[in-house]
C-alpha cells in the first residue's frame, strides 16, 4: 500500500514492525508514529466528529489533530509519539473495540 509520505533516500535505519488496525507495517527506527502510519497509509486517522479521514496538521503537538489510540486504549498524538516495535495503534472507529475509541 501507497502512502503519503515517501521515505526517499533512506539509509542504514533499524526497521521493525508495527501493526495498523490489525495489518502488519514496517516502522523505521527514528520515527514517529505519524511518520510511520503516514507512509504505509494515506490518512492518519477518522475524525471522531463523522467528517471523514484526518491527515494530521501541525507536526508538533500543538493542533490535536493526530489523536491515534494503542490496541489497549491510551490515546497518544501520533506527531510526538516514538514509533515503537511491537506496537498496536487503531486509526479507525470501525477497528475499535469498545472503550478504546470515544463514541460521541
Amino acid at each position: 500500500m501507497s502512502g503519503r509520505f515517501v521515505r526517499v533516500a533512506e539509509h542504514g535505519r533499524r526497521t521493525f514492525e508495527i501493526v495498523i488496525d490489525g495489518r502488519r507495517a514496517l516502522a523505521s527506527e527514528g520515527d514517529t508514529l505519524m511518520v510511520a502510519l503516514l507512509t504505509s497509509q494515506e490518512a492518519l486517522r477518522d475524525s471522531e466528529f463523522g467528517d471523514g479521514r484526518r491527515a494530521g496538521f501541525c507536526v508538533m503537538g500543538a493542533c490535536q489533530d493526530c489523536w491515534v489510540w494503542t490496541a489497549d486504549g491510551e490515546r497518544v498524538r501520533a506527531c510526538t509519539t516514538p514509533a515503537a516495535e511491537g506496537m498496536s495503534i487503531i486509526t479507525r472507529l470501525a477497528q475499535a473495540q469498545e472503550g478504546v475509541w470515544p463514541r460521541l
